[in-house]
């Protein structure tokens, strides 16, 4: 498995942006797609999107399609989620997933993150 670690989350107006880091540990980075979840208070865990080992797919929730972007640098073991045009909807604590194949189903994600919390005001 790879361990996961969040970062960027903060308070932002909105229509404000912010991009989210998400760190692994290992070597292996490279051979896993990675993929990003939120969860709102009250609600469930919502898939945001995800992108292959490589980077060169990308698949995103239509809520977020066109707004944000995931993208990755594997020769730093980052995934990046950048968020544009945010709306106070778009409060949750986001986390990062890994898992050894790329799909655009939710499902598969082995390895989870701590959550950082994203907050946008009105």
């Amino acid at each position: 498995q790879v361990q996961l670690v969040e970062s960027g989350g903060g308070l932002v107006q909105a229509g404000g942006s912010l991009r989210l880091s998400c760190a692994a540990s290992g070597r292996t980075f490279s051979s896993y797609a990675m993929g990003w979840f939120r969860q709102a208070p009250g609600k469930e865990r919502e898939f945001v999107g995800t992108i292959s080992q490589s980077g060169g797919l990308t698949y995103y929730t239509d809520s977020v399609k066109g707004r944000f972007t995931i993208s990755r640098d594997n020769a730093k073991n980052t995934v990046y989620l950048q968020m544009n045009s945010l709306k106070p909807e778009d409060t949750a604590v986001y986390y990062c997933a890994a898992r050894t194949y790329y799909s655009g189903s939710p499902v598969g994600f082995g390895s989870w993150g701590q959550g950082t919390q994203v907050t946008v005001s009105s």
